[in-house]
């Protein structure tokens, strides 16, 4: 099987080499860019499986690339993780309407990306659940296809909403916590519960009627989510 082909782009050489090296142990075919116009050259010529993209380059910065990124027919399927140092949420947020599938805060450990490019590529090592078709009022997941609709309607969810969903729907009326999620979504056992909490809003946007008032996807405060219907299923114990 050949490996998948990261794309790293930061313009701190010294940073860019060692994720490269150690992605690269990881199997991972790395290959590098230290600013936006070498970076949308190098998505152009290599088709990389995934992009790890730093927010703050020069001339171009992460937002923009990730925009022309997934503006291009050719490449806006191509999955992005982005970097920053940059810690308001409203950043996160821009980054995600930017088309970026995962965002990880500087500083950060080697394992901590390593485990998210490894969810971002479906390769967590977490089980993958039955396979059979999950129904939850409306929607309806379906892992051997890896899609999910509501009302008969596929819906457009980046990887990472789908493995939310996904994981919410196969504990149907019971809290999943934010750790299982983290565990299950992106591998990790401890990790940046505001990253999680910004993917249940944008899935929310997504499969909600009325996303202020949600009618499938609940907040249990304090623990984590609970996919139910109107909140009807009564929960049978936690995750």
């Amino acid at each position: 099987m050949l490996s998948s082909r990261i794309l790293i782009v930061e313009d701190e050489e010294s940073l860019a080499k060692m994720i490269a090296e150690a992605l690269s142990r990881q199997g991972y075919d790395c290959c590098l860019a230290f600013e936006g116009d070498a970076a949308l050259n190098a998505v152009s010529e290599l088709s990389p499986d995934l992009v790890v993209l730093d927010v703050m380059l020069p001339r171009l910065d992460g937002f923009e690339v990730a925009r022309r990124i997934k503006a291009d027919r050719a490449s806006r399927g191509t999955p992005i993780i982005m970097l920053t140092a940059r810690d308001a949420e409203e950043d996160v947020l821009a980054g995600f309407a930017a088309g970026a599938a995962d965002y990880v805060r500087k500083p950060f450990s080697i394992a901590e990306l390593s485990a998210r490019v490894s969810s971002v590529l479906g390769r967590s090592g977490v089980p993958e659940e039955t396979g059979k078709t999950l129904e939850v009022g409306p929607l309806r997941i379906d892992p051997s296809h890896g899609e999910a609709y509501k009302d008969g309607r596929l819906l457009d969810l980046s990887t990472t909403e789908y493995r939310l969903l996904e994981a919410l729907a196969a504990r149907t009326g019971h809290t999943v916590t934010r750790g299982e999620l983290l565990r299950r979504v992106w591998g990790m056992r401890v990790g940046d519960t505001r990253t999680l909490d910004v993917h249940i809003f944008r899935l929310r946007r997504k499969i909600e009627d009325d996303p202020d008032s949600p009618g499938l996807l609940h907040t249990v405060h304090g623990r984590g989510y609970r996919l139910a219907p109107n909140d009807e299923t009564e929960e049978r114990g936690d995750v």
